[in-house]
């Protein structure tokens, strides 16, 4: 079959790897001069910055595209275990190392809490117990509603109508071990109080297989599989926005035109961008008669994110690769997220420092860094053109005074992203970062489809689909769209 893939991000870069080694003409087409999408990077004065997602879990579905091309990993790109996973930082100037060991952890509780430590234990096993449930669900398709019938009986076992935060509450007490158990879900752009307890397996799934980074940074690992494509004699066409994707009268995609007017046919098109943002602008509305503009706009989309990346002329040594900064609110911060859209005065971090790890990616005696804080989309009213720069001025004075003494005079180079950026150069719905925001009521079936009840050959990759963002996700929904493509 000819196949058009639309984008080159993490889900993108999958499919294309894994339909070409079942033999498939494969090409894809980019919007932006680089791949990766999400997880791409910016180059500056020396310094390297891994634009999007940083924590690699779940390590074999990266192995696995390797071992598809017929390709030792370790040839390409080096997973690095990280430990501790994170450092965790809460507002009393207390911390948590958070890593692989076992005794570690529940020593580190006790020290907090000593109440809680059988609590959490009771709350590991229960993640256990999701993951054994709710992860053989992930690289299922469920675009019927007997594939959702059979899944019950696991979602039910899996007590996933409670909230991830409302199961951890009911095992400890101490509101830091409930932020340090709960807070999971915003790693894949979800609230902790309303996303469900199958996201629970989250901490099961670290705890399993461990937090990895990739040497030379994610945007090594994308370059690789981008690499992997091109070998197999697949293409990879850059700089080639899609304008829409043509369908027929019969209602099958006969392939995609460019914003250059260039049409590129294909038997059957994947789609790796935001799943209502393609719907609206590329899928004309005569054939979307399930996924209509009424039923898009019904979807709850996640938070967006304000990202400043910074790179300084001193070393932090005492600082971990990641670093998770609490704030003086849990619940509430969320709900001025989440739900009433507003840009709070304060707020929780996640600092990521890779040259903790990785020193070539700055120059001698410097530190590459990213600051991410988790903001409301643009169904807000925050006007991002005048509040990006004060943000950005907070953020750096809170980190100064709480962590990085010297900060504002050692930073040599800068720049930031806000949910514009989202919403411009990745053509996401509301600017949102992590798509259709994972409620039970949005996960499985619920969620927007990997294959097109519309279109019938138009399928779906990406953190918008079933299973849902973060790279497992993504990774699961291109084996998805692999098996599907070669169904009879």
């Amino acid at each position: 079959m000819r196949i058009v893939v639309i984008g080159a991000g993490f889900g993108g870069l999958a499919a294309a790897i894994r339909l070409r080694a079942r033999g498939h003409d494969v090409e894809i087409v980019e919007k932006r001069d680089q791949p990766g999408g999400r997880a791409g990077v910016f180059r500056q004065d020396g310094f390297t910055f891994d634009a999007g997602p940083t924590i690699i879990t779940a390590p074999h579905l990266v192995e696995e595209l390797f071992t598809a091309a017929g390709v030792r990993m370790e040839a390409r790109v080096r997973l690095v275990p990280l430990d501790p996973f994170y450092r965790v930082r809460f507002p009393d100037g207390s911390t948590i190392d958070w890593g692989m060991d076992e005794a570690r952890r529940e020593a580190s509780i006790a020290r907090l809490s000593p109440g809680d430590v059988a609590g959490y234990r009771r709350f590991a096993a229960r993640s256990r117990d999701v993951f054994e449930q709710a992860f053989p669900l992930v690289d299922q398709p469920f675009d019927t509603l007997g594939a959702m019938g059979r899944a019950v009986p696991r979602l039910i076992r899996a007590r996933a109508w409670r909230s991830v935060a409302g199961l951890v509450e009911s095992e400890v007490r101490d509101p830091r071990i409930r932020q340090l158990l709960s807070f999971h879900p915003l790693l894949i752009g979800g609230n902790p109080f309303d996303s469900p307890a199958i996201y629970a397996l989250i901490h099961e799934l670290e705890r399993r297989w461990g937090v990895w980074f990739a040497e030379g940074g994610t945007g090594a690992l994308v370059n690789a599989l981008a690499e992997l494509v091109q070998e197999a004699g697949g293409r990879l066409r850059l700089a080639a926005e899609v304008a829409s994707i043509d369908v027929d009268a019969a209602g099958r995609a006969t392939g995609v035109t460019l914003t250059s007017g260039e049409k590129v046919p294909a038997d059957a098109v994947i789609c790796n961008g935001d799943v209502v943002r393609s719907y609206r602008d590329l899928v004309p509305a005569r054939v979307r008669r399930v996924n209509t503009d009424a039923r898009l706009s019904r979807y709850r989309h996640g938070m967006s994110l304000f990202v400043l990346y910074f790179g300084t002329d001193r070393r932090y040594d005492d600082v971990a690769h990641h670093e998770i900064l609490l704030g003086p609110r849990y619940r509430e911060l969320l709900r001025d997220i989440f739900d009433r859209r507003y840009l709070a005065d304060d707020f929780a971090l996640y600092l990521h420092r890779p040259t903790a790890t990785d020193r070539s990616l700055a120059p001698t005696g410097c530190d590459a860094w990213y600051v991410l804080s988790p903001v409301p989309n643009l169904d807000g009213s925050t006007d991002w053109g005048s509040a990006s720069g004060a943000y950005r001025d907070r953020i750096v004075a809170h980190l100064e005074a709480r962590l990085l003494p010297g900060l504002s005079r050692h930073i040599i180079t800068e720049r930031c992203i806000d949910p514009r950026f989202f919403r411009d150069e990745l053509n996401s719905h509301l600017g949102n970062a992590f798509a259709v925001q994972p409620l039970l009521t949005q996960s499985a079936w619920f969620r927007p489809h990997v294959r097109s009840e519309d279109v019938p050959n138009l399928y779906f990759v990406g953190a918008g689909t079933h299973p849902g963002a973060g790279i497992p996700g993504v990774l699961s929904s291109a084996k998805i769209v692999a098996r599907l493509l070669d169904e009879p």
